[in-house]
């Protein structure tokens, strides 16, 4: 193995996780400023100047903070469930292209660490479905009835989602002909951003994610009305950081892999003539879908069980399929402007469905 190739993926990867852990600590930080702006409030503004250093005295806090194990709890099993559910988080971005090529030290470095691979969309799908077991043996091990539940629900709700998530893969993988995320953003830059192609494929894997990483309107498994606090009721200190810090990161993954596959991932203006800037138009989509989640926690309540799972088998999947297959048809009939056209009808259609389905209630 060529030497050069290993320092480059090793120093690509160490970046990745640095950049992972902080924009984790600071996540936290922009989500409570947002919030207090939505709800007119003023949020952290004790620690360091403007609250800048308030992720550094959470991270303190957590680091002394006594952590207990039950004494009837699966002890092995126990403290392996937060680092399954971690690891995931950090490695689902290894096939993202942060940027084009560029030329270092007499060497074209890819601004991805796995490089150009040709089943990125595959690799993404089969590493975001392997959190769900820390979850679910973070809530069995705990010897907890609550905790339990809680596990219980995140695996349904997941596995749920998860069907509707892998078919809104289907429509950029159909348009662009192939899995390679690298090819995913070059033909966006020919062909437009895959948002305006198909506006319900990037509406159906926004909402699957909201899903996937339990956040509101979809965090039943996290009630702390019903279950106290769900799966990691029984987890403290730096092994409940541990779940708190899957759950951020798994939300700058999303936003990561949601631009890149809809919203032209590191494409802007100049790229061409300097690439260092795609990653920064990537940090600034990456913000702006962090605020539409953050946004959306601010605003919607949180649904009722049996409801959330029957918009996930009754709605989704089945828009979802609709989907693929409105992709499918335009592509075959060679005639692209007819999948958002159909896309929008059968949107407003099932809109209009919905609303009456409620109203008739």
């Amino acid at each position: 193995m060529d030497l050069g190739l290993l320092i480059e993926w090793i120093i690509k990867s160490v970046i990745l996780l640095l950049i992972c852990v902080t924009g984790f600590a600071y996540l936290t930080l922009y989500e409570r400023k947002a919030l207090a702006r939505i709800q007119v409030r003023v949020g952290p503004n004790r620690a360091g100047p403007g609250g800048l250093l308030q992720p550094i005295a959470d991270a303190v806090k957590l680091i002394f903070k006594e952590e207990l194990i039950p004494a009837q709890a699966d002890r092995l099993t126990f403290l392996l469930a937060p680092i399954i559910t971690v690891i995931p988080a950090l490695i689902i971005m290894a096939v993202v292209p942060f940027g084009d090529t560029i030329t270092l030290f007499g060497r074209q470095i890819s601004l991805s660490i796995a490089g150009d691979i040709n089943v990125g969309v595959l690799y993404i799908t089969t590493v975001a479905s392997i959190s769900v077991y820390g979850i679910v043996l973070a809530g069995w091990s705990s010897n907890n009835k609550y905790a339990t539940m809680g596990g219980i629900r995140s695996t349904a709700q997941m596995i749920s989602y998860e069907l509707a998530l892998g078919l809104a893969f289907i429509g950029p993988i159909l348009l662009a002909g192939t899995m390679s995320l690298n090819e995913i953003v070059h033909l966006q830059g020919q062909m437009g951003w895959f948002v305006i192609l198909q506006p319900m494929g990037a509406l159906i894997f926004m909402i699957a994610t909201l899903a996937e990483v339990n956040r509101a309107p979809f965090d039943m498994p996290e009630a702390e009305q019903e279950l106290t606090a769900g799966y990691h009721t029984e987890y403290s200190g730096m092994k409940f950081a541990l779940f708190f810090m899957a759950e951020y990161i798994k939300m700058i993954a999303v936003s990561v892999i949601a631009a890149t596959l809809f919203f032209g991932g590191y494409l802007g203006p100049f790229v061409d003539r300097y690439p260092l800037l795609g990653p920064i138009y990537l940090l600034i989509k990456v913000l702006i879908l962090l605020f539409v989640m953050i946004w959306v926690r601010a605003t919607l309540p949180r649904l009722r069980y049996d409801r959330l799972m029957a918009f996930g088998w009754k709605l989704l999947l089945p828009l979802s399929l609709v989907n693929v297959f409105i992709v499918a048809l335009g592509i075959i009939l060679e005639t692209l402007w007819l999948i958002p056209v159909l896309s929008l009808i059968v949107l407003i259609g099932a809109m209009t469905l919905v609303s009456y389905q409620l109203y008739r209630r």
